[in-house]
């Protein structure tokens, strides 16, 4: 929904050790995408984007976060697929913030799968919405739902208090979508936080938990705020460490 952006390497790193320990100067690249499952017999969403009409923020001097020029508004993106909003069976949400949420309306059919706090911060109420439960260990994460055959709804706190992470495992790959547990490749790679956390402690279990798990098995990490994301999915690249 948007590409060409930036943002600087104290916004990308400087959740621990504060912004004033990097360099404003390197910045990464940055952009907007949300992510369509299609398993044949479901079409499931992870997140979805801005509502209808949204203006893109100004490009600033200096700033530590710009998204890109606009592309498309988030139904149109959808609509260039060739899928009506009639046949997304479930919305998976990674994270409260508008970003990942503002498109919710125009999906009223949906089972929108969300943690309970999360729910509560955005007073989501209703038979389609339905709050994560947690049954069960999924690999190296205590807290997992599976939603359907191969894919996984996994607690990941510290970005929101209700954070989550899914996972779909396809053809011997595990495709990782995490959010915001990083906004660029790179802090995951150097493994820092961003700046943007409700709860440290707990953002960096689940980056531990994340590295942990790209190091044991053969993962596809699509983020959602920098170009690696789409980049990644497109060539199947396998993240190293």
């Amino acid at each position: 929904m948007f590409d060409g952006g930036f943002m600087n390497q104290p916004f990308a790193f400087g959740g621990e050790e504060g912004k004033d320990k990097f360099d404003e100067q390197i910045i990464y690249r940055s952009s907007l995408q949300n992510f369509l499952i299609d398993t044949g017999s479901e079409v499931i969403l992870v997140d979805t984007g801005f509502n209808t009409g949204m203006a893109a923020p100004a490009k600033k001097l200096g700033a530590p976060l710009y998204m890109g020029e606009k592309i498309a508004d988030y139904m149109e993106a959808f609509a260039a697929m060739g899928y009506k909003p009639e046949q997304v069976t479930k919305i998976l949400i990674t994270h409260k913030h508008p970003d990942h949420t503002a498109a919710l309306q125009y999906f009223p059919d949906a089972k929108v799968y969300i943690s309970p706090e999360d729910a509560d911060a955005m007073k989501l109420e209703g038979e389609n919405i339905i709050r994560a439960q947690y049954g069960e260990p999924y690999k190296n994460f205590p807290n997992a739902q599976q939603v359907t055959d191969g894919i996984w709804f996994i607690e990941a706190k510290g970005h929101t208090n209700g954070n989550s992470i899914i996972i779909a495992e396809y053809d011997g790959l595990y495709y990782m979508f995490h959010g915001d547990v990083t906004y660029c490749d790179a802090a995951l790679k150097a493994n820092k936080l961003s700046i943007v956390f409700e709860d440290k402690d707990a953002a960096r279990q689940t980056l531990d938990r994340v590295r942990e798990f790209i190091k044991d098995n053969p993962t596809i990490y699509l983020s959602t705020h920098c170009p690696e994301g789409y980049e990644n999915l497109e060539m199947k690249r396998v993240m190293k460490l």
